[in-house]
């Protein structure tokens, strides 16, 4: 190897040599090169050599230790630099140090103390010095210098160009070599795809089966979502908490004694019906009235969706409809109850052709049919299920042999409204002066069309009324402060009209309030006020609904005049009509329409019911253009009639109108009293109900 040592040796003093070591001459020399005379005045004016100029990979000093959060903001580089450490084979003991190629020709290279070159992964290079060069730099002996380079061929170039100008003979030249070496960067980059498929996997076993611990994980993901209600702890509902719906609860009774006592039917060859479909708006109970059918029976309760058979995956509806049936089987008797079955009930073949989601609800049906069809009475199983659409669901579901009993939950009457009542009335604390029944028949006669849902909202809005009024208890007024919340919404307190605005709506009002006042049809008015209401009321009219199935054509004539009474007496008292009556305008548009082509009230267009689906998408209509025309024609002529009707009225109570106006805009609420001081008795007085009665007698003894 080119020897530098010597040649120093050569030119160094003999003196000199003597009194210094040959390699502390040669450090000196490598970075101040002098005479040897400059050594000797270099050495005597007491200055050691000086180390080579190559920043030191890892400094002594260091700043004060970081706190806590100093910590936690150098976490995300500690954490870089150790995965760049080993990600580029480093993990040993080593301390690495990147230099670059000028630093490495300039600090290295031409000083003589490069032993090799190890090419790594065609990208870095490392360098291996001599055992003196360990001394010569005083660095740390485990420091491995490397530096970058763009290419192989580039690097070679450069390194021969560099040997040649300090003329190292070729067989003394810098040995290279050539290595790979893993790389964790591109092993982790590899393996990242098949990692998110994995944890995917993980994730909707999860979410799917309930958690590694609830149903299996993803192997459970098949196995039925229905909850079952214990017979001694769970179900301790019966017949008695259900309230207005004794009709339904005489049919499903049939169920609760096969269940208490099959062997009374079977060994008379008698076969209980498998299943009902318990049917009927929203909130009118059909839950309750299932779960009232299990208590009565005392007998296990399965509770199911039928959106819960629907999974992104294939064949888990099917799946969990088989479990299902299984788990009830074993728990026999039991009841199954799958709520809202119009999920996965639907008539096959109606829309969605195109759609995956489509045929997997029509599997999971069709394995329902399947299971209603494989047990029979001996099994003691009964299915009941709940819907608010009867109309969509598949007929091969309806027929006999699967869910025989088509029973319908519907809005319950005055009685049993009533009835409702004293159920929510119990576990709220009522002023002791309240009769309780009274005041059940009351409400029950403020709240025609309403459900259970609605009648134990209506409790628990005068319970909280009272709450925020600070009172002990819950008076009768708090219950018609809650009807008015639930029918017109809530006040609207900070929604201020303007004096134009505020009399616009009084003389509104009021003409609603004459209207119905003198019509011999409309339904008797209880209150009626100008304070905002909901969303968009500025105004509304409570009347006294009365539980009525059939309507006459003279009655609906009755009712639209009474809905065109506000814009009418607008037109009457102002220059120009508002915006407010388009609510009117709606219902009465509806009611004429429904006149003419559904109730078949028109000569022109005879007895004819043209009355569409609203469920399914129609993409004509079920007559001519002709006809078409002529529904509109009498639709219109119907409006008409009533519009020239109720102005004739309002004309002649102009008088009444300005008087009840007035003192709405005085009390802002007037009440059936009020009215009756202003205009008299009604002249035409609707026959009471029973209850009616009962309430009245009850009021004249007290």
């Amino acid at each position: 190897m080119f020897n530098r040592l010597s040649l120093l040796k050569n030119k160094c003093p003999s003196s000199l040599l003597q009194r210094y070591p040959l390699k502390k001459i040669y450090r000196s020399y490598a970075t101040n090169p002098q005479t040897p005379k400059g050594f000797e005045n270099f050495f005597n004016n007491g200055s050691g050599g000086s180390k080579a100029k190559i920043p030191p990979p890892n400094p002594k000093s260091s700043p004060t230790p970081p706190g806590p959060n100093g910590l936690k903001t150098l976490a995300p580089v500690i954490a870089s630099t150790v995965f760049l450490w080993y990600a580029l084979g480093m993990g040993s003991n080593s301390k690495y140090h990147e230099v670059t190629y000028q630093e490495f020709k300039a600090n290295l290279l031409d000083k003589g103390l490069v032993r090799e070159l190890n090419v790594i992964n065609n990208s870095y290079v490392q360098v291996h010095l001599l055992p003196e060069a360990r001394s010569f730099l005083a660095e740390d002996p485990n420091t491995v210098y490397y530096f970058s380079i763009g290419s192989v061929e580039n690097f070679e170039r450069q390194l021969e160009k560099t040997q040649d100008k300090l003329g190292i003979p070729d067989s003394e030249r810098i040995p290279v070599s050539y290595h790979r070496e893993g790389n964790l960067t591109n092993a982790l980059v590899q393996l990242v795809p098949t990692l998110m498929l994995i944890g995917f996997f993980v994730y909707m076993g999860r979410r799917a089966g309930g958690g590694m611990g609830g149903q299996g994980g993803i192997f459970g993901i098949g196995k039925s979502k229905a909850k079952l209600f214990n017979k001694e702890t769970d179900v301790q509902i019966k017949f008695k908490d259900v309230a207005g719906a004794d009709e339904a609860k005489e049919e499903i009774m049939e169920f609760v004694k096969f269940l208490k006592d099959p062997q009374r039917f079977e060994r008379l060859g008698a076969t209980i019906p498998k299943g009902a479909i318990l049917s009927g708006p929203p909130g009118t109970g059909k839950t309750l009235m299932a779960k009232a059918t299990a208590g009565e029976a005392n007998v296990p309760f399965l509770s199911v969706s039928g959106s819960e058979f629907i999974e992104m995956f294939v064949g888990v509806g099917s799946s969990r409809v088989r479990d299902l049936f299984e788990t009830a089987k074993k728990n026999a008797p039991c009841i199954i109850f799958i709520d809202e079955i119009d999920a996965i009930g639907k008539a096959r073949g109606k829309g969605g052709h195109f759609t995956g989601g489509n045929d997997e609800r029509e599997s999971t049906l069709n394995q329902l049919l399947v299971e209603l069809d494989g047990f029979n009475s001996s099994d003691h199983v009964v299915v009941l299920a709940g819907t608010n659409r009867p109309d969509v669901l598949d007929p091969a579901l309806l027929r006999p042999g699967r869910f025989d009993r088509h029973i319908v939950i519907d809005k319950p009457d005055i009685i049993g409204r009533a009835d409702i009542f004293k159920v929510h009335l119990k576990p709220i604390k009522l002023n002791p002066k309240l009769d309780v029944p009274a005041l059940a028949h009351k409400l029950a006669s403020l709240t025609g069309g309403f459900a259970g849902a609605d009648i134990h909202n209506v409790c628990n809005e005068a319970a909280l009324i009272a709450a925020r009024n600070g009172k002990d208890n819950v008076n009768e007024i708090d219950f018609e402060a809650a009807i008015e919340r639930v029918i017109a919404g809530i006040e609207k307190k900070s929604r201020v009209l303007s004096p134009e605005e505020k009399k616009t709506v009084a003389y509104h009002e009021a003409g609603h309030a004459v209207a119905g006042w003198y019509l011999k049809y409309a339904e008797p008015l209880i209150k009626v006020s100008i304070i905002p209401r909901g969303s968009s009321a500025l105004g509304y009219a409570q009347y006294l609904p009365k539980d009525q199935y059939l309507y006459s054509k003279l009655q609906l004539m009755d009712r639209m005049c009474v809905a065109l009474g506000g814009r009418v007496s607008e037109s009457m008292f102002f220059e120009s009509i508002t915006t407010g009556a388009q609510n009117d305008l709606q219902k009465v548009t509806k009611m004429a329409y429904s006149q003419v082509s559904i109730f078949g009230m028109n000569p022109t267009i005879g007895p004819m019911s043209y009355q569409q689906d609203s469920n399914e998408p129609q993409f004509q209509k079920p007559y001519s253009e002709k006809t078409g025309s002529l529904i509109d024609d009498e639709a219109r002529s119907l409006v008409t009639e009533a519009l020239d009707r109720t102005t004739k009225l309002l004309t002649e109570k102009k008088s009444d109108i300005e008087k009840v106006a007035q003192l709405l805009m005085t009390k802002e609420i007037l009440t059936k009293q009020d009215m009756e001081n202003l205009l008299g008795k009604r002249p035409y007085e609707t026959e009471m109900s029973p209850i009616e009665k009962a309430i009245k007698e009850n009021e004249d003894k007290e």
